[in-house]
């Protein structure tokens, strides 16, 4: 079966553009050869000069198919049994004979059909148009046109291989004035291989490029890169972090990779550990070397680096990078001395200069809304002063750091510095601390705050930000999200949820809504029920993605479009987190089905009552004189003995104890319903009949207390 290899060659591609172009084609490329019932193993290479795909097992010919066309309707195509013109031109088209035609119903009445047998096609044919749908189909940002034509590429194309087995398939690529052709040239690596490669059959690519020293499986590349820096690190006497994201740009850069070790003066070294990690690993794109045993926070004075060049000169090229990298530390050893000449607190007035948002004012009004924010936090927590002290300390100062010197240069050293020059100033080891864990988690999968003080002004941080947004009507859209809200809310949910925060977000909401409304003249109400339902929706994501709650519990617990619900679950995150766990734990182990009917059809019924849902004490609601038959006094009774149990699993969460009550109250429901003795709810006397709903009321309220019932689905 034939092998097809495309290999579109390049001026150096971006990392990032290289990275997201293999992902795509990774995926089209099947996706267009299933559409044209075409199948094949796809594997898509790429370096920073080259993108290619090779095909392997693909059929020599499109198979035929058979293919059903639909024609005019019967009525225009027929008259009095005899075909018409429309018939006729149909089956002309179609190139087929009248009788061939046929009439089918559909649902939108008769219409003809014929039924075609479609040759399949050569395979070369088919690629031939399908190869620059995948070459000019790439997306990216800021690609470039080139020359006098309109193509659009991340960087000019230089050159074209397209082979089907041994052959050369006939390609062009035309961009203006100029047409790029298909070959079986290639071109080695730059600097190890400058002279061109000729390969000889589609399948032998990968091959023939690594004896021009182009190594073209980014995997295999990532991999030689690993295992040499971390040979390397141990040579050195100390080991080194695999950064991913280092490692993946690295290795978008090379060819042919090979390392550099450099070093710097041991001096460097009384710079904070993140300030030189920083240079390297972001500004420099270096592999640090920390002390065994270190847990890195002791440096050794080297660094590794990735070359594309000739590893004979690797001597040379380490000479040019510890002169950059020398005066990048000088730079931060100087930021740093300045920095540190002042206290914290005095880079205060200087936030008035720095605008957090265009209609909001400056990061210094931020803070204070931070430090306002963190107060209504601590008191509803009622923690002591010397924490409340804490706490506002941290608030005041959790952005100075953004106007230092530092920080300014090194963007991504914001809150690390902040707590090393709180500490330089003095400041509580607590307060400092919160400095930098106030960011915290700056993304999927990272760490949470470990200090209350930091968790607490972590919140208050990012409440402000979101009411605010809001407030001005920025609300996320699709994947759109500039302010990262959606970040931010998950945040302030994790964190309470891991930490166990007794916090009241709807109160929160409200209060933060109100004094912004009132400042910038919004309305408050519609600003408090956009956050209130973004806040559910991001409480649904982490409850189904993250708790790994299934569907129909997490619509129970939050319920559906129910005010009494939405206000519960805002007013105590850590009930509703308990209460999809618990729910999610008596489905795994069958409890809930055995009390499932019993409430359900209650539910049902009491739906058509009127009694409130947040009633559970039957002896003010039912009159024990309208009762009838023994069942009605049986569930009456086991209503009564279940209050305290439901009140009792309200105050604690323990919902064990609700659905013990709810178990014993099953039998009384289920001879209500169908015992000996069992009764008509729907009586025609209408007081016996709201009597008798109150009950089922009753038992769908206990319910309540965990969940929505009626949102659940048996037998999911």
């Amino acid at each position: 079966m034939p092998g097809f290899l495309l290999e579109v060659g390049t001026e150096e591609l971006p990392a990032s553009f290289l990275s997201d172009a293999l992902v795509q084609w990774q995926e089209r490329i099947p996706q267009s050869l299933e559409a044209n019932s075409l199948k094949g193993d796809v594997q898509v290479y790429g370096t920073p000069r080259r993108l290619a795909v090779v095909i392997k097992g693909l059929p020599s010919q499109q198979p035929d198919r058979e293919e059903e066309i639909k024609g005019p309707p019967a009525q225009a195509a027929f008259k009095n049994g005899q075909p018409t013109a429309a018939a006729a031109g149909f089956a002309k088209k179609q190139g087929v004979e009248l009788d061939a035609l046929s009439v089918r119903p559909t649902d939108k009445g008769e219409f003809v059909f014929v039924q075609k047998r479609i040759p399949g096609r050569p395979v070369a044919e088919i690629l031939t148009e399908l190869v620059p749908q995948w070459i000019w189909g790439l997306e990216g940002k800021r690609l470039m046109r080139w020359g006098n034509g309109d193509a659009r590429f991340s960087r000019p194309i230089r050159w074209l291989v397209a082979l089907l087995d041994e052959t050369v398939l006939p390609l062009e690529l035309v961009n203006g004035s100029k047409t790029i052709q298909s070959d079986r040239i290639s071109q080695g690596h730059r600097v190890l291989h400058p002279e061109p490669v000729t390969i000889a059959q589609a399948t032998d690519y990968v091959t023939t490029l690594k004896s021009a020293s182009v190594t073209v499986d980014p995997e295999e590349r990532a991999n030689l890169i690993t295992e040499q820096v971390k040979a390397v690190a141990e040579n050195l006497g100390g080991y080194t972090v695999i950064y991913p994201d280092l490692l993946a740009e690295v290795t978008n850069l090379v060819e042919y990779p090979s390392v550099v070790v450099g070093k710097f003066e041991p001096e460097f070294l009384e710079l904070p550990t993140e300030v030189i990690t920083e240079v390297m690993v972001t500004h420099q794109r270096y592999f640090p070397v920390f002390k065994p045993g270190s847990f890195q926070q002791e440096l050794l004075p080297n660094f590794i680096t990735i070359s594309n060049g000739d590893p004979k000169k690797s001597d040379i090229v380490a000479v040019g990078n510890e002169r950059v990298i020398r005066a990048r530390l000088a730079d931060g050893r100087f930021f740093y001395e300045a920095d540190l000449t002042k206290p914290i607190d005095s880079f205060l007035p200087q936030l008035e200069k720095v605008t957090f948002q265009e209609e909001l004012g400056s990061v210094r009004a931020k803070v204070d809304r931070v430090v306002k924010i963190a107060e209504q936090i601590t008191s509803q927590l009622e923690l002591g002063e010397d924490q409340s002290q804490r706490i506002q300390r941290a608030a005041l100062l959790c952005k100075a750091d953004l106007v230092t010197q530092m920080v300014y240069e090194f963007p991504e050293l914001q809150g690390i510095m902040g707590e090393k020059y709180a500490l330089a100033s003095g400041e509580d080891a607590e307060v400092a601390k919160a400095i930098y864990q106030h960011y915290l988690p700056k993304g999927a999968g990272d760490i949470l705050p470990e200090t209350l003080t930091g968790k607490i002004v972590g919140l208050a941080d990012r409440l402000d930000t979101l009411v605010s947004i809001f407030g001005l009507g920025l609300i996320p859209s699709g994947s759109s999200d500039p302010f990262a809200l959606r970040r931010a809310a998950n945040a302030v949910v994790k964190i309470t949820w891991v930490d166990n925060l007794p916090i009241n977000l709807d109160d929160l909401l409200a209060q933060i809504a109100t004094d912004f409304a009132a400042k910038y003249h919004k309305d408050r109400a519609s600003l408090t029920t956009a956050l209130q339902e973004f806040f559910l929706q991001r409480i649904r994501t982490l409850l189904q993605e993250e708790k790994q709650i299934d569907y129909d519990l997490v619509n129970a617990v939050l319920g559906e479009n129910d005010p009494e619900y939405t206000e519960r679950t805002l007013k105590d995150l850590l009930d509703v987190r308990d209460r999809a766990l618990y729910l999610q734990q008596i489905r795994n182990d069958s409890t809930l089905d055995n009390i499932y009917e019993t409430v359900n059809r209650s539910t049902r019924l009491a739906a058509q009552g009127d009694l409130d849902t947040k009633q559970l004490e039957p002896t003010t609601v039912v009159r024990q004189e309208l009762f009838q038959k023994p069942s009605e006094i049986a569930l009456y009774n086991a209503l009564i003995e279940s209050v305290p149990q439901t009140q009792a699993a309200q105050q604690t969460r323990n919902y064990q104890l609700l659905i013990a009550a709810l178990t014993k109250i099953a039998p009384a429901v289920s001879n209500f319903f169908d015992g000996p003795d069992s009764v008509l709810v729907m009586d025609s006397d209408p007081e016996v009949k709201r009597n008798r709903l109150h009950l089922l009321g009753l038992v769908r309220n206990h319910a309540r207390v965990l969940a929505d019932f009626g949102a659940i689905v048996k037998n999911l």
